[in-house]
């Protein structure tokens, strides 16, 4: 398994495409057709750094004022085999973790979101494995 991207959540998603881009260098590239805008900022070929427009504000720690600040909205890894993806999937039902599959648009993958905390969730992004025929439940993995 290896750290695959982060998202940050913001509302001013196009000066911080320009900081990604025209300061760290980061190349902006494809992505999927999402219902949020967003980019995919590309480094050393990967989309390594997702942004996505704050669509819903954040609320403060006390619950009380709404913040519309910028935000980490989680952290991805890769599993790249079969086998670790389904003892993952075996792990999390082993301890009664729930988890949303989800289907990246456009493309071959899927995403598994846990929430650990309110605003702290942990994705797993895989390959979906040929002959999968779109399933997405864990059985097929």
């Amino acid at each position: 398994m290896q750290l695959d991207h982060v998202t940050l959540v913001t509302p001013e998603l196009e000066s911080t495409c320009r900081f990604f881009r025209d300061i760290v260098g980061l190349d902006d590239g494809p992505r999927p057709p999402f219902r949020v805008d967003g980019h995919w900022l590309y480094a050393n070929g990967r989309p390594a750094v997702h942004l996505v427009d704050a669509t819903v504000p954040a609320r403060s720690p006390g619950g009380s004022a709404v913040l519309v600040a910028p935000r980490i909205d989680h952290v991805a890894f890769r599993v790249a085999s079969g086998v670790e993806w389904r003892a993952l999937v075996e792990r999390l039902a082993a301890h009664r973790v729930p988890y949303q599959l989800a289907e990246v648009p456009m493309s071959a993958e899927v995403q598994l979101f846990v929430a650990l905390a309110p605003g702290v969730v942990v994705e797993f992004v895989t390959s979906m494995p040929a002959g999968a025929g779109g399933s997405l439940s864990p059985d097929s993995y």
